[in-house]
Order: structure tokens, then sequence, then C-alpha cells
């Protein structure tokens, strides 16, 4: 779809087309600006415009996609209450502000926070303070590389044989805390906990 025609789809307020035209994640960063500011209290498409940051910020792409208009969309979509849902493509976003994700570190919606508990770009100091919550969200700690050391060793005792797998493929998981996962009850912990031990190798 043509700029040009892109604007007759707005002015026309075609939103089927443009919430099918928002699933593209390689449409321009400022067509979905343009399409976002032009239906901001449009629900649905509130909510494929942070799906669309979702998909363009992958773990394997999100440093190529970073912008200022990236950024501006994710602060406007974390203070619009049209669509209170679209919050946790903000909370799970690489690029998301560190004062966003203060904000949605107290979020009411569990899933919220464990999206920020899992964000890479959380500060330990959130971090720290997710570990006594629920195990939705504290579960989140284990597989973030700025957890700190500390709960990560508290993690690998965890009863939760998902959350021992998960702390086995963070980046920043020691050595010393490794062997010990490989000495794990559970095969499946042990066998993570090796493969992630001969990547250090």
């Amino acid at each position: 779809m043509t700029p040009d025609n892109i604007q007759q789809t707005i002015r026309h307020n075609d939103t089927t087309a443009l919430v099918e035209l928002l699933e593209d994640k390689q449409i321009p960063i400022e067509t979905v600006k343009t399409i976002y500011f032009a239906f901001r209290n449009h629900k649905e498409i509130v909510g494929q415009v942070a799906m669309n940051l979702s998909l363009r910020t992958s773990v394997y792409e999100r440093d190529k996609e970073y912008s200022d208009t990236m950024v501006e969309l994710l602060c406007d979509i974390a203070n619009n209450p049209v669509d209170m849902g679209a919050r946790w493509a903000v909370a799970k976003n690489p690029h998301t502000p560190v004062e966003i994700l203060e904000i949605l570190a107290k979020d009411e919606i569990n899933l919220v926070r464990a999206l920020v508990g899992a964000n890479p770009s959380t500060p330990s100091s959130i971090l720290e303070m997710f570990f006594n919550d629920e195990k939705i969200v504290r579960d989140a700690l284990s597989g973030n590389p700025n957890t700190p050391l500390k709960l990560l060793r508290v993690l690998s005792n965890d009863n939760d044989k998902m959350v021992r797998i998960r702390l086995c493929e963070n980046p920043a998981l020691t050595k010393e805390i490794l062997e010990v996962l490989l000495n794990d009850s559970d095969t499946d912990v042990a066998k993570a906990a090796e493969v992630h031990l001969g990547a250090l190798s």
C-alpha cells in the first residue's frame, strides 16, 4: 500500500484494512505512527499497533529496530486507557524506557508485571522487588540476565523444573551455579545445564 493509499484509507476510516496492514512488521515505523495517532482512541487499532511493535522487536532483531518513533509509540501506548491490554506489549519490549517499566512494574495485572520481569531492559532494582511477587512474576526472573546473582542462586533450588531450565539458559548464570544444576534430579534441567556449560567452554 502506497503512502497515498494509506492516507486515503485513514480518511475513509477503513480500520479493517489498517488492522490488516499493521499485521506486517515490515511496514515503515513512521506509517505505524501515522495510523496510531489517527486512531489512538480505537481499541483494535491500538492493540494491533502494540502487536506490530512486539513483532518487530523479537529477541533476534531488537537492536536494529530501535528508533525515537518506536519509543514514542511505546510511551503513548503505556498511557493510553483505550486498550489496557496493550500494556503487555510495552512491558515486554526491550526499547521501553526504564521510567515506563517502573510504572508497569506496579501494574495490577500480574502478566504485565511478569513481562516487565522478563524484559532484558528492566534494571536489577525492579527485579529484586519482584522476587516476593506472585509466582508468575517471580518465575520470570529466572531468564533475565539483569537478575541479581543472589536471586539466581535461590532460583536454582526452585521447585518448578521450568524455572530451573530457564535459569540454565540465562546468559548471566555463573559456571558455579551451572555445575550445581548439572547434578539436578531432573534430567531435562541437567541436560540444559550441560548445554550451557558446553557453550561456555
